[in-house]
């Protein structure tokens, strides 16, 4: 331990802690900009800096020492964080006015605090880029900070992005040069939700939506993922008690949307068409394990990176392209009896869905199961551009056949959430009975590896499951059981860190991390549902008995599920 001085204050730290850290324990509230904890502290932003000893030094990557003497707001200290934010701001193209960060990008909050106004020079290219692939980037905003080479890099371990160049003349850019669908990139998303500008973001489909709304010959149905009623509020200024998942059907409503339908009730269908797939590997000689398919992210990662492990996934569809497919199938005949189409739109937490609904692969006789994906963060803008006042909207039920759901859908939005889904009437289809909830709990706060494990006994059968979230303890679960240091039956993966509820198309909040805040949120709905077994959903035994038959018929084949080996990458 050392002490030092802090704005008069003296404190007591750990010897290896930055002054950043220090600070922070002292209740001095430092900016940051390129700064992520522990993982980005290469100080090129500067404007953490601090007066240290009379010496004006970035506060991230400075060790404290014994006797020192901090300033943190002096008006030496000031006039340097904003000389050096407008330096930020002068490579910068700015559009602030219609950048689609505008509300949520830290220079520019930063920017007005310190009544930094955008550059009249000459601003940077905003340079070439493929503008139908999901993922977008503005080389023109780009401040170098490497939030993003960090955090694909070290959390993500796709190593899409890297940077050469010394100083004010680094550049980032795409790996070896490559075109971004060349590069690796799982579409993940988790990039953009880092990066501090608009330089990356997510290709806008908002466009699309509104032509079809404006369409008096389409019936525009929408639906929901689960993670979305965990997040959508952040973004419209609601707290989480008031940002329900019925005033969010409302607010979908409020859109002009003609039908509003949850995809949580396709996740219970994902689980019965799962679920029973699960059984019969049991007993086969299938090679172990059998992983889950409902992220794209994580499907697109396997492919890309560990293709070997692609023919041991579940053939079955993510949750939003079963509800797509059977939206198509079952109400394309009474559209066309009017003269209309069906346009589908789905709300999903999730960048890699925009890419999923583009594979021609997963289209089904009736066309393409889903139209158009957007992210939760353009669900936002468009209650905005419509003028939605959220808080004021009366809260209403989703539309039904294909809205009601339970709370082993609504778990779906969680790591781990699939896997205690599934298990849940896994048990049951070998049982008769449902098993206790506590049987199939896949949380844990601690795991002791990347991954979490648990042995379940089935009727006598002993299953091993392992869940991961994140594509970097992805990539260390998938070493390891390529190694044959593990053996598991059942895997759950999740491309992004914590699941969906962390994924890349959530609202962004500065250097803050909401996945297990809005877990707890699906979990408390999950309680509190009086369905907690999709086996039990009267409406997926309806769309059995009335249009698919049983889990695994033909039907259920051609509508539900698909086969990864031949997806267009």
């Amino acid at each position: 331990m050392v002490k030092l001085t802090i704005d008069g204050k003296t404190i007591e730290v750990k010897d290896n802690a930055t002054i950043l850290g220090a600070c922070k324990q002292a209740g001095a509230d430092i900016p940051t900009l390129c700064w992520m904890k522990g993982l980005n502290d290469i100080g090129s932003c500067r404007v953490c800096v601090v007066d240290c000893d009379g010496e004006l030094v970035p506060s991230c990557n400075t060790n404290v020492r014994e006797g020192m003497v901090i300033k943190t707001g002096t008006p030496r200290v000031v006039a340097a964080r904003k000389a050096n934010i407008e330096t930020l701001m002068e490579s910068h193209r700015g559009e602030c006015s219609s950048c689609v960060r505008q509300e949520t990008c830290a220079l520019r909050a930063l920017a007005s605090d310190f009544n930094v106004g955008e550059s009249a020079y000459c601003l940077p290219e905003k340079g070439i880029w493929d503008e139908d692939f999901p993922l977008i980037r503005d080389a023109s905003k780009c401040i170098k900070c490497m939030r993003c080479v960090a955090e694909c890099s070290k959390v993500q371990y796709c190593s899409v992005w890297e940077h050469s160049g010394p100083g004010p003349h680094m550049n980032v850019f795409v790996k070896d040069g490559l075109a971004i669908d060349a590069a690796g990139c799982a579409l993940c998303g988790q990039c953009i939700t880092h990066c501090p500008t608009g330089a990356l973001t997510a290709r806008d489909d908002t466009g699309k939506v509104m032509k079809a709304l404006l369409d008096p010959e389409v019936i525009t149905v929408v639906q929901v993922a689960p993670a979305v009623r965990a997040a959508w509020g952040e973004g419209v200024g609601l707290t989480r008690e008031q940002a329900t998942p019925k005033r969010m059907a409302s607010a979908l409503r409020a859109l002009g949307f003609d039908k509003v339908f949850d995809t949580d009730f396709a996740a219970d269908l994902t689980i019965m068409e799962e679920g029973s797939e699960f059984v019969e590997f049991l007993s086969s000689d299938k090679p172990r394990p059998m992983f889950t398919s409902c992220c794209p992210g994580w499907v697109r990662f396997v492919k890309l990176h560990y293709p070997q492990f692609v023919p041991q996934l579940s053939s079955a569809k993510s949750p939003h392209q079963m509800e797509g497919a059977v939206v198509k199938n079952t109400m394309k005949a009474q559209a066309e009896e009017e003269g209309k189409r069906l346009f589908v739109v789905s709300v999903m937490p999730c960048v890699a869905k925009k890419y999923e609904c583009d594979v021609p692969q997963l289209s089904t006789e009736a066309g393409r199961d889903v139209d158009a994906v957007l992210t939760v963060r353009e669900f936002d803008r468009m209650l905005h551009m419509f003028r939605v006042d959220c808080a004021a909207l009366e809260e209403t039920d989703f539309d039904n056949p294909l809205g009601l759901s339970t709370g082993a859908g609504t778990i779906f939005g969680r790591t781990g959430g699939v896997m205690e889904a599934a298990l849940r009437s896994a048990v049951f289809l070998i049982t008769g009975q449902n098993p206790d909830f506590s049987a199939c709990d896949t949380t844990e706060s601690t795991p002791e590896k990347p991954w979490i494990s648990k042995e379940l006994d089935v009727a006598g059968t002993k299953v091993n499951i392992a869940v991961a979230s994140g594509l970097g303890n992805t990539a260390k679960l998938l070493d390891a059981l390529e190694a044959g240091e593990v053996h598991f039956d059942f895997v759950e993966i999740m491309a992004c860190p914590g699941g969906c509820v962390g994924g890349g198309g959530q609202p962004i909040e500065f250097n803050k991390e909401l996945a297990l805040e809005r877990a707890a949120n699906l979990n408390a709905l999950d309680e509190a549902d009086t369905l907690r077994y999709s086996h039990e959903n009267p409406d997926i035994q309806k769309l059995y008995a009335d249009w698919v038959g049983k889990p695994l018929s033909h039907v259920a084949h051609e509508w539900l599920h698909t086969d990864q080996t031949t997806w267009d990458i």
